[in-house]
């Protein structure tokens, strides 16, 4: 992806953000000057708080990507010995029709959230008994606290307010169905690096062609810029 188009979706995304009623935190606005003479973020860049947009080094973000912003985020050593800072919440937006892509996670059980716009479909399969994804088996999800069967394949669409708890080996993909969606999710800690899980063999990151500065920094500058 162009730096240029990454800077484009940042601004877009933070302005659906607020039309929703939800504002970012201070850090999101940092420029890359400021950030890297922040001595006070250490946290932040551990735990790869911050700006994410993928269209999964396809290269066809209008039809397979996300934009995400991970607003808080523990660390896998918390979770290992069962205390501490054990979660993590994020922001994404899902254009209409753009898939994220069939993936399960290892470790991380989140509530996928449908906090406006239009319908939120997820689609869902479940794994097999090694957690491989498996076109022939369903499984069992929470909707808002209930308790449901699904089927392989089966599509939930989601309203505003509504949302689907998923759990490690639940494959599911998703897309905006009639607009544009703002989703929140909640989760055990969240760790991109390694907790993705796709069907294909496909990507997490972007790709990145400079031909402009950055606006603000991705999680997948850090290393390089800081």
């Amino acid at each position: 992806m162009k730096r240029s188009r990454i800077n484009d979706i940042m601004r877009a995304g933070d302005d659906l953000i607020r039309q929703h009623g939800f504002v970012l935190p201070p850090f999101a606005y940092w420029s890359p000057a400021a950030f890297k003479g922040r001595k006070d973020a250490g946290a932040i860049v551990e735990t790869r708080m911050g700006w994410d947009i993928t269209d999964y080094g396809q290269g066809r973000f209008d039809e397979m990507g996300l934009f995400l912003f991970t607003l808080r985020n523990g660390r896998l050593a918390d979770l290992r010995r069962g205390g501490g800072m054990c979660y993590a919440e994020k922001l994404l937006i899902s254009r209409q029709d753009q898939l994220s892509p069939m993936h399960t996670h290892v470790i991380k059980a989140e509530d996928i959230i449908n906090r406006g716009g239009a319908t939120l479909v997820v689609e869902l399969y479940g794994s097999d008994d090694k957690g491989n994804f498996a076109e022939d088996r369903g499984g069992l999800v929470r909707c808002d606290g209930i308790e449901r069967r699904f089927a392989p394949g089966e599509r939930l669409a989601l309203a505003p307010g509504e949302s689907v708890t998923l759990m490690p080996g639940d494959w599911h993909a998703f897309w905006g169905e009639g607009g544009d969606v703002l989703i929140g999710e909640v989760s055990t800690v969240n760790d991109d690096m390694t907790d993705n899980i796709f069907r294909e063999p496909i990507g997490r990151f972007a790709k990145i062609e400079e031909d402009e500065p950055p606006l603000h920094l991705l999680v997948s500058d850090y290393e390089r810029w800081l």
